[in-house]
C-alpha cells in the first residue's frame, strides 16, 4: 500500500507506517499543482494531511482510496467530491482536544493579565508596573461554552479548577449531561453570551457553522467581556467582532482568522492584527509534542486497519442515510453463486442496492445476506428465488422506512 505524507507528520508516525509494510513517501511542502502531479505520478493508495488543502483535481489524478486528516476538523478537504468518488475521508478526533484547551486557557490568561504587552514593554526598556497591575482575576468568573465536544469538555475541570463557574451551550448538550459536566445549561449562545464574563467557542467549521456567531452574539455579550476562538476562524463574523472590539472593548483571543494564510510562513495583513484588543496566535492550537504524537499514532490506526480489514476507523462521509427502503432478508446455504442468483434478479427489475451484508455461520454451512434496496421486489422475482434455488433457504422482505 502506498501512502503520500504531504503535510508536517511526526517521524513516529512514519516509522510506523513503514512497520505495517506501505511504502511511505513523505512530502511536507507539496500544495496545490505540484501535489496533484505528485498524485498523478506516485498514485498513492492513501494521502495523509494536516492543514493542506486537498482539492476535487487532487483526489481525480491518482488513485486514491483513502484521505486521513491527520487532526481534528476536515474543512480543507474536499469531501463531497471524494464521496463522489467513492473515497473514504478520515480523521483523528479527540487526539488534540487537550492541547487546545491549554491554549484557550492561556489565551484568557494572558488577556486578563495583559502579557504580551508587558513582554513587549520589557524587550523595550520600559518599567511600568503601574500599568500592568490591572487585571481582574479568573476566580469567581462566568466562563461560557459554545459547544462541549472534546475540547468544550476539556475546557470545563480547567475553569472549575480556577474557581470559575461554567454555563454552556451545544447542540447536543442535554439539562441532565450538563449536571453530570458540572456546568449551567444554556438554551442558546446568546444566553451564554448574556450569563458569561468569558465566552470561549469549540464548534466544528460546517454549513451550519459558518458565521455562527454575528453581531447580534456579540450585543449580548457584557461590555469589556473575553472572546476566545480556538475553533475556526470561519465560525465568527470577523467584521462583526472587530466591530464589537472598537465600540464594546470586547477582548479577543484567537487562534485562528477567517483569512488565514494556507502555508506554515507567509504574510498577514488582515487587519484585524492591529486592534489592540486582540491577542492571536498562529493557528497553533494542536502543535503540542503530545498532540501530534498521538495524532500519528491514530493515523497509523486508521492506516493499518483500512489495510488489513478494508475497514476505515473514524470515517466522515459516510451516508448518514442512504434511500433503501426494504431490506431483503436471505437465509442460504454458503455457496458459490447463491448472492449472484439473487443480484441479478434484483438488477432485473432495476432495483439499486443501497447496502449489504453476508454473516456466515459456524461451520460455514449457512449464512444470512442482508440487502438493503430502494424499493421492493416484486412477488414474482421473490417467488422464482425461491423456486428456482434449493440452496435458498428462506426469503423475506421488510419495509425500512
Amino acid at each position: 500500500m502506498r501512502v503520500l505524507i504531504a503535510d508536517k507528520f511526526e517521524q513516529s508516525g512514519r516509522d510506523g507506517l513503514q512497520a505495517l509494510g506501505c511504502e511511505v513517501s513523505f512530502l511536507p511542502d507539496l500544495k496545490d499543482d505540484a501535489l496533484t502531479e505528485a498524485i498523478r505520478e506516485q498514485m498513492p493508495d492513501v494521502l495523509v494531511v494536516r492543514g493542506t488543502k486537498v482539492t476535487e483535481p487532487m483526489l481525480a489524478a491518482g488513485q486514491i482510496k483513502l484521505v486521513v486528516r491527520a487532526g481534528a476538523g476536515f474543512n480543507t478537504i474536499d469531501v463531497a467530491a471524494a464521496s463522489r468518488r467513492g473515497i473514504y475521508v478520515s480523521n483523528c478526533p479527540g487526539k488534540n482536544s487537550i492541547a487546545v484547551a491549554e491554549l484557550a486557557f492561556a489565551l484568557i490568561l494572558a488577556l486578563d493579565r495583559r502579557i504580551a504587552d508587558s513582554v513587549i514593554a520589557l524587550r523595550r526598556g520600559e518599567w511600568n508596573k503601574k500599568e500592568f497591575s490591572k487585571a481582574r482575576g479568573l476566580f469567581g468568573r462566568t466562563l461560557g461554552l459554545v459547544g462541549v465536544g472534546k475540547i468544550g469538555a476539556e475546557m470545563i475541570p480547567r475553569a472549575q479548577a480556577f474557581g470559575m463557574r461554567v454555563v454552556a451551550w451545544s447542540r447536543s448538550l442535554t439539562p441532565e449531561r450538563a449536571a453530570e459536566l458540572g456546568v449551567e445549561h444554556k438554551e442558546s449562545p446568546a444566553e451564554v453570551a448574556r450569563d458569561a464574563d468569558i465566552v470561549s467557542v469549540h464548534v466544528a467549521l460546517n454549513s451550519d457553522t459558518k458565521a455562527f456567531l454575528g453581531a447580534d452574539f456579540f450585543a449580548t455579550m457584557h461590555e469589556g467581556a473575553y472572546f476566545i476562538n480556538t475553533a475556526r476562524g470561519e465560525v465568527v463574523d470577523q467584521a462583526a467582532l472587530v466591530a464589537a472590539m472598537k465600540t464594546r472593548d470586547i477582548r479577543a483571543g484567537l487562534d485562528v482568522f477567517a483569512g488565514e494564510p494556507t502555508s506554515t510562513t507567509a504574510a498577514f495583513t488582515d487587519d484585524i492584527a492591529k486592534e489592540t484588543n486582540l491577542y492571536g496566535t498562529h493557528h497553533i492550537g494542536a502543535s503540542t509534542d503530545q498532540a501530534q504524537e498521538a495524532i500519528a499514532a491514530e493515523t497509523v490506526r486508521i492506516v493499518r486497519e483500512f489495510k488489513e480489514t478494508g475497514k476505515v476507523p473514524n470515517v466522515v462521509n459516510l451516508a448518514r442515510q442512504t434511500p433503501a427502503t426494504h431490506r431483503l432478508v436471505v437465509r442460504h446455504l454458503d455457496r458459490p453463486g447463491v448472492l449472484a442468483t439473487v443480484l441479478d434478479a434484483i438488477k432485473s427489475e432495476h432495483i439499486n442496492v443501497q447496502e449489504m451484508e453476508n454473516i456466515v455461520f459456524e461451520g460455514a454451512e449457512a449464512a444470512v445476506a442482508r440487502i438493503n434496496l430502494d424499493r421492493a421486489p416484486s412477488q414474482a422475482i421473490l417467488d422464482g428465488l425461491r423456486a428456482g434455488n434449493a440452496d435458498v433457504i428462506e426469503l423475506s422482505v421488510l419495509q425500512i422506512s
